[in-house]
């Protein structure tokens, strides 16, 4: 039988249920109240419990009404903050920023329930109800916003989030160190404002007499004038995000300073397996069942963490900036014990729907040196080539996936984290490796994130040669011949990433049209905050090197490459002629065994091409 266990408050009643008078903390978030690991709020709420701390939980206040975040009265230590599991503009909006008609982290999927920018406007209200106290923000919209940065939504160079929310410190990154760290502190009597001193932690201060060790960054003023200083002071901060080598960074504005101590260090496998025992109900709160639940919660009941960091590198990705280049992973006794848990749940059809990590087939450190050294400041474990000191083993990922498949009332163990097929072909036993994986951890689909096949394209976004996803994939459809499966690839492709021209947006087109392969989605590549491809987008620049990058900005364009990825579906037939003359590709126009599209200039007199797509309206051809 499980164990009785219960949500955090929300609500005077619950308090006064546990004879509570008032709470340490109080943490508000643009989620729903979903009591599972794969929420951060939860994770950060049950380690403060666990260190004796009293924490109730406001989850999506009315931001209409400051009172809303007075529900649980004044904190005894202070509020934490956080956007949710999803920087709240991503959550609202589409890369062509209109607004979305879903939202998977509110009940019932119905938007509106979170503001634009939550972080900031929470912190607002807070300050306008109880004055001066204590205000943490954390999460990725703190954390990826944590220093001067591009915003896509309103295309300009937003001040540090410290500054525009007006809290008084950030914790970025995971965060179960750094939060504790700063309760004890409050707990200690120490003022906010003397909490410098912790890592994996932003503040600001007016005077940096006492900070040693740092780098001094350009001013936010220096970064709104010169985009070559922007993508200079980004590149620093991306080579100061492993806590053994980094340096504190400090930012000046005009009155203050912003500094960014370096990150905590990895959490070790024990202390990794100790946030994951802890009591979490590992479901939505009741108060949501009659509004239809909460969608998110659907695909990650019934999977397990296995690691966290991402040595993969990708251009694209923030996870550099918040979970860190160093693999962090759980015991398998650790997961075990989980999965036996989730046998007793009702619901359970025996089914782990995914055994989730940002990269599945990471489960160790790339290379022995990084726990003393920590991860290369300029170079990648993966990329443009394979390093020599990684160390490229699947023996403990193998060896976790056949425990859990025999786990009592399991029957199926599926892999729907991204694979790295880079790291799994460099290892020697990769074909054996690829077998199992098909014949006992596919669902009929393997999804895979070649991202593009241009290694013009590939070479921005940090990811192989085009060839070393052909072999991977020719080495997989081997394996389902030999086990008599009929299972299939289904690869992430992007449009529009910067040093993506239309000739390379072409390239893909003609390779997707000799695999017979038409992609169903397709991402337009979307600038979030903290990475690299984002960098370039806003800066023209490779902050890596300083060279120029080619970017498509234009909305045309930008719907000529993503029409060209699907240049089999009839409503994109205009964008992709247009593309297609456009690049003096008219080649591709006929009826020809390498055409892309028919040519129908000749056989209709009028045409429905929208003038966006190079036409004007329903006016006569020539």
């Amino acid at each position: 039988m499980s164990e009785q266990r219960d949500f955090l408050p929300i609500s005077r009643d619950d308090m006064d249920k546990r004879g509570w008078e008032q709470c340490d903390f109080v943490l508000v978030t643009a989620d729903a109240y979903v009591d599972h690991p794969s929420f951060a709020a939860a994770i950060i709420s049950r380690v403060l419990e666990k260190n004796g701390y009293k924490i109730g939980i406001i989850a999506q206040p009315d931001y209409n009404d400051p009172e809303s975040v007075t529900v649980l009265g004044r904190p005894r230590l202070g509020f934490l903050v956080s956007g949710g599991n999803m920087d709240t503009m991503v959550s609202h909006y589409t890369v062509a920023k209109n607004k979305r008609t879903y939202d998977y982290y509110s009940p019932g999927g119905v938007m509106g329930k979170r503001p634009d920018r939550a972080t900031i406007v929470y912190t607002k209200m807070i300050r306008r109800k109880f004055g001066n106290i204590p205000v943490i923000i954390g999460g990725i919209e703190a954390s990826l916003r944590r220093m001067a940065h591009y915003d896509y939504w309103s295309d300009r160079v937003m001040k540090s989030i410290l500054i525009d929310s007006n809290a008084d410190l950030i914790s970025y990154g995971m965060g179960e160190k750094s939060i504790v760290e700063i309760a004890d502190s409050l707990q200690s009597g120490l003022d906010i404002k003397d909490i410098t001193f912790i890592a994996g932690t932003v503040y600001k201060t007016k005077n940096i007499d006492n900070v040693v060790d740092y780098i001094m960054l350009p001013s936010y003023e220096e970064l709104l004038n010169d985009k070559k200083q922007f993508a200079q002071s980004f590149y620093i901060q991306y080579c100061n995000t492993s806590p053994q080598n980094s340096k504190r960074l400090i930012e000046p504005y005009a009155n203050t300073y912003i500094v960014q101590n370096p990150p905590q260090m990895p959490l070790t496998t024990r202390e990794m397996d100790s946030v994951y025992a802890l009591k979490y109900v590992g479901d939505y709160h009741p108060v949501y069942e009659a509004q239809g639940g909460i969608p998110a919660i659907k695909e990650v009941k019934f999977s397990v963490v296995s690691a966290r960091g991402c040595f993969g590198g990708c251009s694209f990705c923030a996870l550099t900036f918040h979970q860190g280049r160093t693999i962090q992973s759980r015991s398998h006794e650790s997961i075990l014990a989980e999965v036996t848990k989730l046998t007793w749940d009702k619901d359970f059809k025996g089914y782990i729907n995914d055994v989730s990590a940002p990269t599945a087939n990471f489960r160790k450190p790339s290379c022995a040196k990084q726990a003393e050294h920590g991860v290369c400041k300029n170079k990648q474990c993966l990329f443009p080539k394979p390093c020599p000191n990684m160390v490229v083993d699947h023996t403990d990922f193998i060896e976790l996936l056949r425990k859990m498949r025999q786990v009592p009332g399991v029957k199926k163990v599926f892999i729907r984290s991204g694979i790295r097929f880079d790291y799994l072909l460099e290892d020697k036993k990769c074909d054996s490796l690829i077998k199992e994986l098909c014949e006992h951890h596919i669902s009929g689909q393997l999804k895979v994130a070649p991202e593009h096949v241009s290694d013009n394209v590939l070479k921005y976004m940090g990811k192989p040669k085009v060839r070393v996803y052909n072999e991977f994939i020719e080495k997989y459809k081997k394996a389902n011949q030999q086990l008599g499966k009929s299972q299939f690839v289904v690869p992430y492709l992007m449009s529009s990433h910067p040093g993506s021209t239309l000739k390379d947006a072409i390239a893909l087109a003609e390779y997707l049209r000799d695999i017979k392969y038409s992609p169903e989605q397709v991402q337009d590549f979307y600038p979030t905050p903290s990475t690299i491809s984002t960098c370039m987008y806003y800066t023209g620049l490779d902050p890596r090197t300083m060279e120029k990058v080619y970017v498509a900005k234009s909305p045309e364009e930008k719907a000529m490459q993503r029409a060209l990825i699907q240049f089999r579906n009839p409503k994109n037939y205009w964008l992709v002629h247009k593309a297609l003359c456009k690049a003096g590709r008219e080649d591709l126009i006929g009826n020809g065994p390498k055409c892309l599209i028919r040519d129908k200039t000749n056989n209709v007199r009028f045409s429905s091409r929208p003038s966006g797509a190079g036409g004007r309206g329903r006016s006569k051809l020539r």
